[in-house]
């Protein structure tokens, strides 16, 4: 059974969800959240900081540098989404001039007020709330242009100026673009940003529920264990996680008490010891108590960037990628430790993340405190790796003994 399961999840599975994620479209929306995720660590940098500024009262105000970086995610989104289509469609010289209308686009649409000749935006659309309002600009945007991109005014054999040329034939789709955006916002008067929020808002209370909670971190698990990276699904949950922590830091900056679990923050406090899978328990084995020598060598190799949470060198080296033996007590991880998260999270044991947190390579139980900023997260921290260790270790020790059957059977020869 388990060898018709890894054949059909190399042969047909795994090919087809790779050319998904080589996709243009999807790629576009991968690279441009990781091209800006630089700005969010800086956030996450201002986090530390006002931690310590409940400890030391001469430490400067930077919480501006946090709103001008990590507060403005929905613009870098905007841009860069029409940027990398164009690029990866292969009409690069049309990359900046699209990205500059998705910008400008995106601003009209996050619906500002317009009084005497003064405009006046809502501040926190600018970040995290508003990249769903990004994500639908940029697709937009760079539809019309890519549609129009192979289209021309003007013959291949013309006199006139390449540049001028490029003016010309983007006149008529940007007109078209703003003249949407125009007739949307100004004439009929519809908040996209509303009308998004709605639209996605029963997607995102599926995701921050129980079942939907783990099985959106199950999935990149489960994709992992097969050499598929955990960044494919990056772009169907990471939106959902930030609208939840904007949520949760509504919920706290108005005196009330973060709820949604479901955000990045999260996996970064409790579940991702080790990166994708909870893997440091494995790697600590692996690196100490190996008695194969091929495992004691990955170990040794791997033990760092685990503590590190930089698991691909465990992953494919071990290997865990398509090894039955290390795989089945990676999904049973990605199921049961989102579960203990959860729990502790519903039931109060552990606070609930409600600033952002993405320094994702800080090592454990550092980044459990960082994240949450509860001092429990610790303890609980120190739990979880008890229990993953639980997990991982029969199987490991299968593993470990057949290698070093194979080593022995080697040296008789």
């Amino acid at each position: 059974m388990m060898e018709k399961i890894m054949n059909f999840m190399s042969n047909n599975f795994a090919p087809r969800v790779n050319r998904i994620v080589a996709n243009p479209w999807v790629s576009a929306i991968q690279s441009s959240m990781l091209t800006g995720l630089p700005l969010v660590f800086v956030g996450s940098l201002i986090t530390i900081i006002s931690i310590l500024n409940n400890f030391f009262e001469w430490m400067p105000d930077l919480s501006l540098m946090s709103t001008f970086s990590f507060g403005m995610f929905g613009l870098i989104i905007a841009f860069f989404i029409p940027y990398f289509v164009m690029e990866n469609k292969g009409h690069s010289n049309n990359k900046l001039v699209s990205g500059a209308t998705s910008l400008v686009l995106y601003l009209l649409l996050l619906f500002p007020e317009i009084n005497d000749g003064q405009i006046t935006f809502s501040l926190s659309r600018f970040g995290i709330e508003g990249m769903l309002v990004a994500l639908v600009t940029g697709l937009f945007v760079a539809v019309i242009m890519n549609f129009m991109a192979s289209k021309s005014f003007f013959d291949e054999d013309s006199a006139i100026p390449d540049f001028v040329v490029s003016w010309f034939d983007n006149l008529l789709p940007i007109t078209f673009i703003l003249f949407v955006g125009w007739l949307a916002t100004i004439q009929f008067g519809i908040d996209l940003f509303q009308v998004i929020q709605a639209i996605f808002q029963p997607i995102a209370g599926i995701v921050s529920t129980y079942p939907g909670f783990v099985l959106s971190v199950f999935i990149p698990v489960f994709l992992y264990s097969f050499g598929i990276s955990a960044w494919a699904v990056f772009p169907v949950f990471y939106p959902m996680y930030m609208a939840n922590l904007a949520d949760n830091m509504d919920a706290v900056a108005s005196g009330g008490v973060a709820t949604n679990i479901a955000t990045q923050e999260t996996l970064y406090a409790l579940i991702s010891i080790g990166g994708v899978g909870t893997t440091l328990a494995l790697a600590i084995m692996m690196a100490f108590i190996s008695k194969s020598q091929q495992l004691k060598a990955i170990g040794k190799a791997v033990i760092v960037p685990s503590v590190f949470n930089i698991n691909e060198p465990v992953v494919f080296g071990a290997p865990i990628a398509f090894n039955p033996y290390l795989m089945v007590p990676m999904w049973i991880n990605g199921l049961l430790v989102p579960t203990i998260v959860y729990g502790i999270m519903s039931w109060g044991w552990v606070a609930v993340p409600s600033s952002t947190f993405l320094l994702w390579y800080m090592p454990y139980p550092i980044a459990s405190y960082f994240a949450t900023q509860d001092v429990m997260a610790i303890f609980w921290c120190i739990v979880i790796l008890i229990i993953t260790w639980a997990v991982y270790y029969p199987f490991f020790k299968v593993y470990d003994n057949s290698l070093l059957v194979k080593e022995k059977e080697e040296n008789n020869q």
